[in-house]
């Protein structure tokens, strides 16, 4: 088995290369200095460059060859399998390609930081096209005759599996769904918001206690802030956080917390005995968002939930009078708005329906950078029915385009459907589970979740895991339920039957 020794080792390798790379880009979104930009594009290319070219060395190949006619155990048989396929993507792929999409990614990263700042999508536009051009570059070295649209080829990255024939029935279902959920709730009176100014540095403090109760080990990583919160696993025993903080928005800022706290726990909880096989990672992009909107939306927003944090809120502001009832209403209010990382449950999934159409188009050759202010502003007309202002409430409001996260959007209302299973799964195996959450205990859920995904890390594709999981429910029909469930109560409003 000399080629499964080398192989595991050039692996512990990359991901050493991974680990620099991680933190790099951690750091451009956290502390780096402004002027420090160029030399951190260079830094990223080089890295970038080294991780390509070791990882398509023939000599992985080769060793690949030598253990696909080896007898191999089940844990050797789905590593081989899933290196196999990452090899055969990245040996499409030119150095060159490689190193002008880390410099692009970096370039695009900083023109939409001052781009959002002064409303301007001019500034942007050509760093954007220049990582669209690339990224239709990247499709046409990886696109294949299962890859019916081009688009296909980039969602491989994120949701293996995943197309636009698969995704766009289900998306059009899901509207149709929550178009009838919208009727039913539009124009109804909202509950009390919640708008009381708190401190930054009692809220960080919250926010750093609720993490820790989830169960996120803060020996194993920290929590800091970014201008867009993310969540990274630099390698074990380094899984970091931001989140982001608002004097008059605590709900906002601890959604963001909450949120990135599941992406954390997930990072914390895959195998590190899988070490040097690459089934020590997520299974998908969808089931790593899973993960965060469990945790933020059918935990973070239930009344249990508030009835657990209230006594919490109040040991930092003592004087501060709030009921769990007010904080529920709030976090749980419907309405059409503009900012996808703000958006209530229900129209959540409107907001990537759009980025998904809009995609789509960009790889089906029908809309170019300069296209994107006015096709985004219709779009949101149409879909979401809001109309942006500005580009910084449209166009400019995300990170992902600026970083070439081209295809990643779907994976966000994958995992938003994924959760919606889990948790009806969860529920029925821990029935006293509101108990649980309002008295802070949220151990059993995170053990739940540690033995059924957390810890299959990558031995399966995310399909089959959550298949394992939930059986033959229906996802759609599950987040559905849950909006009418909640939501519904709460502006007294019943499914129709």
């Amino acid at each position: 088995m000399q080629a499964w020794d080398d192989l595991t080792t050039r692996i512990r390798e990359l991901d050493a290369l991974g680990s620099a790379n991680a933190l790099l880009e951690w750091d451009q979104q956290t502390y780096m200095p402004p002027r420090a930009a160029d030399a951190r594009g260079d830094q990223l290319a080089l890295l970038q460059r080294l991780y390509h070219e070791r990882f398509t060395d023939p000599a992985v190949g080769a060793w690949l060859d030598q253990l696909e006619a080896t007898e191999l155990d089940p844990t050797q048989r789905v590593a081989v399998h899933n290196l196999r396929r990452k090899y055969r993507r990245a040996v499409c792929l030119p150095t060159r390609l490689v190193e002008d999409l880390a410099k692009a990614r970096n370039d695009g990263f900083g023109a939409w930081v001052a781009a959002k700042q002064a409303d301007d999508f001019s500034g942007f536009e050509a760093p954007l096209q220049r990582l669209l051009d690339l990224a239709r570059e990247q499709v046409e070295f990886y696109r294949t005759p299962e890859h019916a649209h081009p688009y296909d080829a980039l969602l491989e990255d994120y949701d293996p599996g995943s197309t636009v024939a698969e995704l766009r029935p289900m998306f059009d279902r899901l509207a149709g769904e929550l178009g009838t959920f919208l009727a039913a709730v539009d124009g109804r009176a909202h509950a009390e918001g919640f708008d009381a100014r708190l401190d930054i540095d009692g809220q960080k403090r919250l926010s750093q206690r609720v993490l820790r109760d989830m169960g996120y080990d803060m020996q194993g990583g920290r929590l800091d802030l970014a201008a867009h919160p993310f969540s990274t696993g630099i390698a074990h025993g380094d899984v970091r956080l931001t989140t982001r903080y608002e004097e008059d928005n605590l709900l906002s800022g601890l959604g963001s917390t909450i949120h990135e706290g599941g992406h954390g726990l997930y990072e914390q909880g895959l195998p590190s005995r899988l070490a040097g096989t690459w089934l020590n990672s997520a299974a998908s992009y969808g089931l790593h968002e899973s993960q965060s909107r469990f945790w933020e939306n059918f935990v973070g927003r239930s009344l249990p939930f508030y009835r657990y944090l209230v006594p919490r809120m109040q040991a930092i502001w003592p004087d501060l009078a709030v009921t769990p009832e007010q904080l529920y209403g709030a976090a749980n209010r419907v309405e059409r708005t503009l900012i996808r990382v703000e958006a209530d449950e229900a129209t959540y999934n409107l907001h990537i329906i759009v980025r998904f159409s809009l995609e789509v188009e960009i790889f089906g050759g029908k809309l170019q950078a300069r296209d994107l202010p006015e096709a985004w502003t219709e779009a949101y007309r149409r879909i979401v029915g809001v109309v942006p202002p500005s580009p910084k409430t449209g166009v400019l409001q995300d990170v992902h385009w600026s970083s070439g996260l081209l295809g990643y959007f779907p994976s966000y209302t994958l995992g938003n459907l994924y959760a919606a299973s889990l948790a009806q799964c969860l529920l029925r195996d821990l029935p006293d589970l509101w108990h649980r959450v309002e008295h802070g205990d949220f151990a059993p859920i995170l053990g739940w979740l540690r033995t059924r995904i957390h810890d299959r890390g990558h031995t399966a594709d995310a399909p089959v895991i959550v298949r394992d999981v939930i059986g033959d429910r229906d996802p759609v029909a599950d987040l559905v339920a849950h909006l009418w469930s909640r939501h519904g109560a709460v502006y007294g409003v019943a499914r129709p039957s």
